[in-house]
Parts: C-alpha cells; structure tokens; sequence
C-alpha cells in the first residue's frame, strides 16, 4: 500500500516465508525521482519496524535532495515475535542457543526476500548493502561475510558482538565470540567493506574491569580480527564512536547519515 508521503515513496508489504513460518512485513522507501528503468543500490535494513523512531523517511530525503547520496532503494525487514531467535550467527547459537533460526532468517534473505525484490524493483545485483542494530546488526554482519558474493558492504550500529558460546561464568574467554571466531577461522577474505558505530553509553558492563565497556571492545576487537585478515583501516574498515551515545534508536539515527554517506556518498 503506498503512503501520503510527498517526498519519499513509501511501500509497505509482507511476504510470506517457507523458511520463517511466518509473514514477514517489509518497509520499502524508493528514492526520490525513483524510475522503474534507472537503477539503483539496494539496502537492507534488520528491525525495520524502527524506522519511524530512526527517522529514516526525513534523513533520506535531505541527503538525497541536498545531492549527498546517490538514490538508494531502503528495504526494512521487520522482526518478528521469535526475533532472539531469528537473529543471531547460522553460524552457530549462543551458549543459550539463542539464535536457533538465524539459517532459516538467512534462507529467506537470500531465497525469498531478493528475488521478491528483484521482481518488483530495480537495483543494482553488483551493490547491495545489508546493515542493522544490535543483535541485528551482527545478524547483517553474519550474512554479509558469509556471502560476498551478494553483499558488498555492511553496517553494524551497536552490534551485539559479545555473542558468544560460553556464559561468563562458565569458563568464558575473548576467544568464545563467535563472530571474532568465525572472522579469523573463515578460509578466505571476503570481498567486503565494513561499518561499524557505538555509543559511549551503549551499555555499562565492563567484563574484564579495564575501563572499556564490552561494547566498544568487542567492537574493536572485531575490527582487529577484520585487519589481521588483511582490511586496511579508513579503506575498507569505518568505525564511527558517538560520545553519550545509548543503545537505542535515537542515537542510531544520529550515526545513520554518516553511514549512508560512507555507503552512498556521491563523493565516496
């Protein structure tokens, strides 16, 4: 159904997954002047029903009308009931088993949700980003390292980092996060360019005491594991820190233009 809006084209729509059981609703923004034979990037985006909070729809609008970014096709996968489930790494659940159907979230990304998209918009095969926030942010990170050959840049606001397979009481160690894990065992480097954020107050545990709060240091040492891979800092790597910044949708709509313009910047 198309929305009032004057300035961005708004489509909402579900699609019902085979994978995930369930109709799942998506947020299309096209951008403006959006022409069925021009072509575009593509992005998705995890936790879609947030883009109200995120205030997506204006931020969009002022980038691209003030000639910041190019036009970009914005999909926003709402979460569903089930989501600490459905988010996660396919690699493997948590300790908790949380996570369970990150696969089954993965199939119906690359199985469902594309070729919907595919039939009904044009974008671009050869630029497609996949980004979200925390605990789907590592989700978007997990199917974009995992399939490069799809995804050529990802953006992680707050990314649930600390995944991982033990519990902190259970003989945990820096080495049981699953995604640094699963970086620095992965066969090959992936063709991939990456974006992270955090907030200074994204939370205020501190694990090991050091005076870095888990957030911002399992986000490091994420990057650090992405640069003993070979990716260079400033060229393939972006992080991006916000003072009194919380884990929440408000200060990730603060860092949002500054990801579109790393991701679709005319001037990138």
């Amino acid at each position: 159904m198309l929305s009032s809006d004057p300035q961005l084209l708004s489509i909402e729509q579900s699609i019902s997954s085979l994978f995930l059981l369930r109709e799942v609703h998506v947020s299309v923004r096209l951008p403006l002047h959006y022409n069925d034979a021009g072509i575009y990037p593509l992005l998705l985006i995890n936790d879609g029903q947030d883009f109200e909070r995120l205030n997506l729809n204006t931020i969009l609008t002022d980038l691209q009308k003030e000639g910041i970014i190019d036009p970009v096709i914005v999909v926003g996968i709402h979460a569903g009931a089930d989501r600490l489930q459905e988010y996660g790494t396919a690699y493997k659940p948590d300790y908790a088993n949380r996570g369970s159907k990150a696969g089954n979230t993965t199939d119906f990304i690359l199985k469902e949700l594309l070729p919907f998209l595919e039939k009904h918009y044009a974008f671009d095969n050869a630029d497609i980003s996949y980004a979200g926030f925390s605990l789907g942010g590592l989700m978007a990170l997990d199917i974009a390292w995992n399939h490069d050959a799809i995804f050529s840049k990802t953006g992680i606001f707050s990314g649930a980092l600390w995944w991982r397979q033990k519990a902190l009481d259970a003989g945990y160690r820096d080495a049981d996060r699953i995604m640094h894990e699963q970086i620095r065992n992965f066969p090959i480097k992936p063709s991939l360019k990456f974006w992270f954020q955090t907030g200074t107050n994204d939370e205020t545990d501190d694990r090991d005491q050091d005076g870095i709060i888990d957030s911002i240091q399992d986000t490091l040492e994420c990057i650090a594991e992405l640069e003993y891979k070979g990716y260079k800092w400033g060229t393939d790597i972006a992080y991006c820190e916000i003072a009194g910044g919380e884990h929440n949708p408000e200060t990730w709509s603060v860092a949002m233009p500054e990801f579109l313009k790393w991701a679709f910047g005319k001037n990138k």
